[in-house]
């Protein structure tokens, strides 16, 4: 037992020394960005409202989902594979297995990007659902959008979105060490999307999830934010009738469809509760 408290504090740890510099980097890069070409000109993201409820999440959800990421690895290999010695976990999961793991390294992140995006484009659909709603609201529920907004995810969401494709994929076969190539790039992109800036990137908007693409969504639901479901490629909104960028336009307000959320990051994990 001890040995198993042991291990989480090191994961813990190991984690948020992680976190800290990837964070101390993306608010140098978007502060910078973001004075030059902000979408919404104002306060900056320092001065924003709720700051410290999303320096919590920030620090609180790789936290909670590497945990439970790997706790549900382990399971689903002792279920499904029969698989139960430490070192044959390892073994199982080192450099992945099946057919999938067959594959060069690099076709596997392009596999595991597009496949996660995909099923992440229709979870995110559920979760504007009405029985869902109601944990999803808090990603929504910030009024000032920035790279910090990125991580503002209730467990519950969480659970069922990245952790749950994540470990899918990966119980399918593809290697885990596709983290490697792909980790970096998510935590820029989901920052990115995120980020107070005006940009489009032209032409590419339809290929790349943008800033501008993404600040839509978290407009008012009647205004753009049941539109701009995917995370990383826009052809899913497009094939889907979900796409949404006017031209000459920029979202201008976020926020305002739940009034009633608390402020606070312990109000915010029980508010779906108390609904």
């Amino acid at each position: 037992m001890f040995d198993n408290v042991a291990q989480l504090f090191a994961v813990m740890g190991e984690t948020l020394l992680k976190v800290f510099p990837v964070s101390v980097a993306l608010a140098v890069v978007f502060t910078i960005l973001g004075h030059f070409w902000a979408c919404n000109p104002g306060q900056p993201w320092w001065r924003k409202r709720e700051l410290l409820t999303d320096i919590s999440y920030w620090f609180f959800v790789p936290l909670i989902a590497r945990i439970v990421r790997i706790s549900l690895l382990v399971l689903g290999a002792k279920v499904f594979f029969n698989i139960h010695t430490p070192d044959d976990l390892i073994a199982f999961y080192d450099n992945g297995h099946g057919p999938l793991a067959q594959l060069p390294l690099a076709v596997q992140a392009l596999l595991f990007l597009v496949l996660s995006d995909f099923m992440l484009y229709w979870n995110h659909r559920l979760f504007h659902g009405a029985t869902l709603w109601k944990y999803h609201a808090i990603h929504h529920s910030s009024e000032d959008v920035d790279w910090i907004s990125a991580a503002r995810f209730h467990p519950i969401n969480l659970f069922f979105g990245t952790i749950a494709v994540d470990v899918i994929l990966l119980l399918a076969g593809i290697s885990p060490n596709v983290m490697i190539w792909l980790g970096p790039f998510t935590i820029f992109h989901s920052a990115f999307v995120h980020a107070n800036l005006n940009w489009t990137l032209g032409p590419f908007r339809y290929v790349i999830a943008t800033p501008v693409f993404h600040r839509w969504h978290h407009t008012s639901l009647d205004e753009g934010g049941n539109t701009n479901f995917a995370g990383t490629f826009p052809i899913w909104d497009i094939l889907f009738g979900t796409f949404r960028m006017p031209d000459g336009q920029l979202p201008a307000t976020y926020g305002k469809d739940e009034a009633t959320m608390p402020g606070e990051f312990a109000g915010q994990l029980v508010f779906p509760f108390r609904r």
